[in-house]
C-alpha cells in the first residue's frame, strides 16, 4: 500500500470517497479448501497461518497485500486450483499469523519457507500482489533454487519515497490514537480503488493500533531491491493497474527492466492497487497462461 505516486498529494485520497464498484468479498474458508487453517512454527518460534488448498500440480504460493489475508485469493483458486497446489500464507500481522516484535520482509520470506518446508514442498512458483511483491522478490534473492517462477501486480522494487513514508506514519498514529474509523475509509480507496470494499472494512476496523503500527513501520522501512533483483534468473510476470493510487507504472516498468527473465509489462486498464482481487476477471486469465507456459512440456 502507498499513497499516491510522486506526483499525488499523499493526503488526497484519505479526504473523499466516492461510489463504489461491485464488492470484492472476504469468503470464508469453503468446503473446496481442503486443509483449513493450520500453522507451523519456525526455527525462531515465529507462529505461521496458512492455507494448502491441495492438488496434485506443481505448487504455488500466494502472497496477499498490507492489511489482507490468504481470503483474497479466492478468484485465483476458483480458476486454477484444480491444475496446481496453491499455498497461502497469512503474513506477520496479518490474520492468523501474529506479529510479537521488530521484523522486516526478509523474515517474512524466510517464515513462507518454512512453511513450504513443512508441507515437503520444495520448488514452487509465487505470486504476490503489493506487500506480497515485496517477499516474493526476497525470496527469490534468498533461495533463488526453490523459487521457479514469480508473478507480481501492483508491487515495487524500490524502497518508499520518503515524503509518502511520513504520510503513511501519520496515518497509523491517528489509528492507534483515535481508532481506524477516521482513516479506514481512506485506505480503501487506496488499496481497492473503487470496488466496494464492505468486506474488508469490517476486518481492519479491528486491527489494533499497536499492531497496525508495526506492521506499517515494516512496510515504510523496507530497504529497496531493485538494485539486486537482476540476480533473479527464472521467468517473471509483472502486472499493475493504470489506474493504482500506490504505485505509478513506471514502478513496475522499472521493475520489468531490471529483472533478466521479466515478460513484458501487462497493464491491466483501470485497474486498482490490490488488483488481484480488484479486477480478478482481467488478471487471472494472464496469471494462468503464465503458471501453464512454465508447466507446459514439464
Amino acid at each position: 500500500m502507498r499513497i499516491g505516486g510522486a506526483d499525488h498529494d499523499p493526503g488526497k485520497a484519505l479526504q473523499s470517497v466516492p461510489p463504489r464498484r461491485p464488492r470484492v468479498s472476504s469468503p470464508q474458508v469453503r468446503s473446496g479448501w481442503r486443509y483449513g487453517m493450520p500453522a507451523v512454527t519456525t526455527a525462531g518460534g515465529q507462529r505461521v497461518h496458512y492455507v494448502d488448498h491441495g492438488g496434485d500440480g506443481p505448487a504455488v504460493v500466494l502472497l496477499h497485500s498490507f492489511l489482507m489475508d490468504t481470503t483474497m485469493w479466492a478468484p485465483q483458486v476458483a480458476v486454477f486450483g484444480d491444475g496446481y497446489r496453491l499455498v497461502a500464507v497469512d503474513e506477520r500481522g496479518h490474520g492468523g499469523t501474529p506479529a510479537e516484535g521488530p521484523f522486516d520482509y526478509w523474515d517474512v520470506a524466510r517464515d513462507v519457507f518454512a512453511v513450504l518446508d513443512r508441507l515437503e514442498i520444495d520448488t514452487a512458483a509465487v505470486i504476490g500482489t503489493s506487500q506480497g511483491g515485496f517477499v516474493a522478490l526476497r525470496m527469490a534473492l534468498l533461495a533463488p533454487g526453490r523459487v521457479t517462477s514469480l508473478a507480481v501486480l501492483g508491487t515495487s522494487g524500490e524502497a518508499e519515497d520518503e515524503q509518502v513514508a511520513d504520510a503513511y506514519r501519520q496515518l497509523a498514529r491517528v489509528w492507534l490514537e483515535q481508532g481506524a474509523d477516521s482513516v479506514v475509509d481512506g485506505v480503501a480507496k487506496i488499496c481497492l480503488g473503487d470496488a466496494d470494499a464492505s468486506d474488508w472494512t469490517p476486518k481492519w476496523r479491528h486491527v489494533p493500533g499497536e499492531r497496525l503500527m508495526r506492521i506499517m513501520n515494516v512496510l515504510v522501512d523496507r530497504d529497496g531491491v531493485l538494485d539486486r533483483v537482476g540476480e533473479i534468473d527464472v521467468p517473471v510476470l509483472v502486472l499493475h493497474g493504470t489506474a493504482d493510487l500506490a504505485y505509478p507504472v513506471a514502478r513496475a516498468e522499472a521493475l520489468v527492466a531490471a529483472l533478466p527473465k521479466a515478460e513484458p509489462l501487462v497493464t491491466i486498464e483501470g485497474g486498482a492497487h490490490f488488483l488481484s482481487l480488484t479486477d480478478a476477471d482481467a488478471v487471472t486469465p494472464h496469471l494462468r497462461r503464465f503458471l501453464d507456459a512454465q508447466t507446459d512440456g514439464k
